[in-house]
């Protein structure tokens, strides 16, 4: 069947900033605490989309979500005006308001884990919410995400939002931990869901395992797959301690090709051998580009994100006439040996013909890089046509966008700015007119009091 792989990106929010949070994540333990520059970022994700656009691929948004997130911290005990609550909340503990002022959930890779309805055996759109219960600040993206995702994808006969994993113990953290694999993007696939842990053992590590085996079938079965249509690996404790928090730092996949580290996973070859076979049973040949530690090392891969790039697909209108193509942030292209891999797979005369590097600085500062800000979300035709809202980009909607980002954001922001009310209002200004360009209705805690 006829079906794209949309992207959808996430739009950096007004209060992007280095707050450090994230236990596990390198990068953004190394900048906590530095200056942000949310306009720049918000316009370097833009880029991205526009570049991806010019490609001829269809580009979709997501919007950021409401931060400082006044109605947490009114859970917590904090009372009066919204001015009041941030302010006694930076009284109390500035670390918990910059939990609730984090710009996270632009990296949409969390937002949910899809499943096409090539794949379902209900032949319908599945998408499932991540709970992202490991850490607070992202805990409490859950309730927006969902209703952005009903306003878009509303048609229920076509399309099914699940609510997102109960129990925080059964920690999900969406797509970063999931990869499909397919003749195209509109065949039958098998999705594979990678965890780090199990909820019931006792873990041990340098770092925590974020994503559950628990979660990780729970959502495969709600997505009604079938046993021979998925697979559940587990995520090498050697990446995690090395700083790879979700898989997608270690890992990507596209149609019939699959990068990775040659320490991605437990039991690899085991998990090779099966994923192949898999495959052939599906009538193609999986394309296994693993890199070898000695070619590149865990910590060049984490400090790169190498395997943080998109593989996307070229439509035979694009600038290379079908054929794959990575998308990249610059500082693959400022690691040797990583720039060397990406060039010893483009000349290998294999699916993958065209890098494209691009300049996401102030999201990768904060361990984000291209893959982090997309979800991929596969549509036939006539699922396309079908979605609600207006997330899907065109070139007035990115200037659009852009206009609203100059005019509302901030272009340098540290933590001790969060309990700014003047901030909040910015913010929830900027937020109203993403909403009205992309026709999302009421779907932030301000909008519907």
């Amino acid at each position: 069947m006829s079906a794209v792989e949309v992207n959808f990106d996430g739009l950096v929010g007004p209060t992007h900033n280095y707050g450090g949070l994230a236990r596990g994540n390198l990068a953004s333990a190394a900048n906590a605490g530095g200056p942000s520059n949310p306009r720049e970022a918000a316009l370097q994700g833009l880029a991205k989309m526009r570049r991806l656009m010019q490609l001829g691929l269809t580009q979709a948004v997501l919007p950021p979500h409401e931060r400082p997130h006044v109605p947490s911290l009114r859970k917590m005990g904090f009372g009066g005006s919204d001015a009041d609550v941030l302010r006694m909340a930076h009284s109390a503990s500035p670390l918990l308001l910059s939990n609730a002022s984090s710009a996270s959930a632009m990296w949409t890779a969390n937002a949910a884990t899809v499943t096409p309805s090539a794949d379902a055996s209900d032949g319908r759109v599945h998408l499932t919410p991540a709970n992202l219960s490991s850490h607070l600040h992202r805990s409490i993206e859950a309730q927006t995400t969902t209703r952005v995702l009903k306003a878009i994808f509303a048609d229920e006969k076509r399309f099914a939002v699940h609510e997102p994993v109960p129990f925080a113990v059964f920690g999900d953290e969406g797509a970063a931990n999931h990869c499909r694999f397919a003749k195209i993007h509109g065949a039958r696939g098998i999705e594979l869901f990678v965890h780090g842990r199990s909820a019931l053992v006792k873990e041990t590590g340098a770092f925590p395992a974020r994503q559950a085996v628990e979660a990780s079938h729970i959502v495969a079965t709600t997505h009604t797959l079938g046993w021979g249509s998925f697979m559940l690996a587990q995520q090498s404790r050697k990446a995690i301690d090395a700083g790879a928090f979700h898989n997608d730092v270690v890992a990507v996949s596209n149609e019939n090709v699959f990068l990775c580290h040659e320490d991605a996973f437990e039991n690899r070859a085991v998990l090779l051998e099966q994923l192949v076979a898999r495959c052939e049973a599906l009538g193609f040949r999986l394309h296994v580009l693993e890199a070898k530690a000695d070619e590149i090392s865990l910590d060049e891969a984490v400090k790169s994100y190498l395997f943080n790039s998109q593989i996307v697909t070229l439509p035979h209108s694009g600038s290379g006439g079908g054929g794959m193509a990575l998308i990249l942030p610059h500082e693959v292209e400022e690691t040797p040996r990583a720039k060397a891999y990406v060039d010893r797979v483009l000349a290998s005369n294999g699916p993958i013909r065209e890098a494209h590097y691009l300049d996401l600085r102030q999201s990768m500062r904060n361990g984000g890089g291209p893959a982090c800000l997309r979800l991929r979300v596969v549509l036939t035709d006539d699922e396309l046509s079908a979605l609600g809202a207006g997330a899907i980009l065109d070139e007035a909607k990115i200037a659009a966008l852009e206009d609203i980002v100059r005019r509302n954001y901030r272009d340098r922001l540290i933590v001790a700015d969060l309990a700014d009310p003047s901030l909040l209002d910015e913010s929830r200004k900027a937020l109203d007119e993403i909403g009205q360009v992309l026709k999302l209705g009421p779907v932030h805690d301000f909008q519907r009091d």
